[in-house]
């Protein structure tokens, strides 16, 4: 059975719908999954659920990581907090992964000192899965691990999000595409060319070229490679159009009286596109490039958004993504630096 920690302080919706979302996928997916907290709170929060039949346990933890502490000085300082219980789970080989919604930051230092890094890999990337008008979703990474990169780090971007894009979504051969401001060879930084360099021709890869913002929502290619900074900028004005759009539908739809009747009899159509765009269906990103499946949901995660991080945390660990990654990487010569 496939295990889970949780961290259930994390995210601003901590115990009550860190809990909820764990009862939900233990009962939906059948897997094992180990609540990391404080144990009076987090117990008082299972009572309230029926778990009769359900393999949930609760992994004391005395001390919490808060969303306005530093980072690299909290995980060190506070070596029994949640989330660094929940990924000694992983590190100790009594859970298979982690799911830990809030600090980013928190999780990452977490995750790079009590998991390490994959070997042969310069730097882990956080990837997160976008909607696509194909209903395909599209892998995009780094979107905020790595503010700089160099072009050796973007080409074993391409390959780690083709790994997940197949391995998540049965993706054959999953289209790369490098993120750019044209699609001609000539345009963009220094970076991006060199990496497009390193890219084409390889046999890792399904390299496809430069893709603009506008390409992978309508579903070009399969995985879009940039740096953290330009990939957090991509994520975050993403989500603000959805939200806009969103705003701004349910406006006009409540503008008249006539709206209102028509949107009556889309309802279904409203409710299935707000589930296609809704990052709570996805569940939260992924920290990939540690030795350890981790997820890391949105820090105002509701028990939906929980339980599907933690079946996203489960489908990575029978897709075997951590052992792929590091398999596909030994196999890259250290030539592809230079």
């Amino acid at each position: 059975m496939i295990r889970i920690a949780v961290d259930a302080m994390g995210g601003d919706h901590a115990p009550r719908e860190v809990v909820h979302g764990a009862v939900l996928a233990a009962k939906e997916y059948g897997i094992a999954v180990q609540l990391v907290g404080l144990p009076e709170i987090v117990s008082q929060e299972l009572s309230r659920h029926n778990i009769t039949g359900l393999n949930i346990s609760v992994v004391p933890a005395s001390e919490i990581v808060s969303m306005d502490e530093k980072p690299s000085r909290a995980i060190v300082k506070k070596k029994d907090s949640s989330i660094v219980v929940a990924t000694k789970q992983v590190a100790d080989g009594l859970a298979d992964g982690v799911v830990a919604a809030g600090s980013t930051g928190a999780a990452a230092v977490a995750a790079q000192i009590n998991l390490g890094r994959i070997a042969n890999l310069d730097r882990s990337a956080i990837a997160c899965v976008m909607p696509t008008s194909s209903n395909k979703p599209c892998v995009v990474l780094d979107v905020g691990a790595n503010v700089e990169c160099t072009p050796f780090q973007l080409f074993q971007f391409g390959i780690m999000g083709s790994i997940l894009s197949e391995g998540l979504f049965n993706t054959k051969h999953p289209k790369v595409g490098l993120l750019n401001i044209g699609a001609e060879e000539t345009k963009g930084t220094e970076l991006v060319k060199e990496a497009y360099k390193l890219m084409q021709n390889r046999e890792q890869l399904n390299f496809v070229g430069f893709v603009e913002g506008r390409d992978f929502p309508m579903g070009k290619v399969d995985v879009v490679v940039t740096d953290g900074f330009t990939g957090n900028v991509a994520l975050k004005t993403s989500e603000g159009i959805a939200k806009m759009i969103s705003l701004m539908l349910k406006q006009e739809l409540l503008s008249s009286i006539r709206n209102k009747i028509g949107s009556k009899i889309a309802e279904p159509a409203f409710q299935s596109l707000k589930r296609r765009i809704d990052y709570n269906e996805f569940g939260g990103a992924l920290l990939i490039g540690v030795k350890g499946v981790y997820v890391i949901a949105h820090g105002g995660s509701t028990h939906t958004a929980i339980k599907n991080a933690i079946r996203t945390a489960s489908d990575m660990v029978r897709a075997n993504i951590v052992k792929q990654i590091e398999w596909t990487l030994s196999l890259t010569t250290a030539g592809s630096k230079s």
